[in-house]
């Protein structure tokens, strides 16, 4: 397991995840398989004559490209559930050939009331170009496993 535990999180710690560059292919087909029809996306002669210059990656791809860089660094096979994103922006438009990077802060922990194998973590998710450019923050939720969950017997 990659992912780290409810009991190895600690408010405060942040994690700096590894980028990926988005190519003109992730972005058509991400909004074909979401039935996302949006000129800006795709319809280069139309985004052209847009104060954009150029078609802009669809928003939710970008988000969940940021939650997937985590997965290795903090949710591989120790995540229960994700249990809801709030206060999701977009400050900043992405490209094709933008290169994102990801961030993730641990900002509230707390024990799960209904499973004591489990915790409630609260995440802020940052992605971000090489320059620092900030293109999508959000906040995560989800329950963690306890490490001690593992070695305990089941009855």
């Amino acid at each position: 397991m990659t992912g780290k535990f409810f009991d190895e999180l600690e408010v405060g710690t942040k994690f700096r995840h590894g980028g990926r560059t988005i190519t003109e292919m992730d972005n058509v087909l991400f909004s074909a398989l979401t039935m996302n029809p949006q000129a800006l996306h795709i319809n280069e002669d139309f985004a052209s004559k847009t104060e954009f210059g150029q078609r802009l990656v669809n928003g939710i791809f970008t988000f969940g490209l940021v939650v997937g860089l985590g997965v290795a660094d903090l949710t591989d096979s120790t995540i229960v559930a994700n249990l809801g994103y709030d206060k999701i922006v977009h400050p900043n438009p992405v490209f094709h050939g933008d290169t994102i990077y990801a961030e993730s802060e641990i900002i509230e922990k707390r024990e799960s009331k209904s499973r004591p194998n489990a915790g409630i973590v609260r995440i802020k998710c940052t992605g971000r170009k090489p320059d620092g450019t900030v293109v999508v923050e959000f906040e995560r939720t989800a329950m963690f496993l306890k490490r001690l969950a593992l070695s305990s017997p089941k009855g």
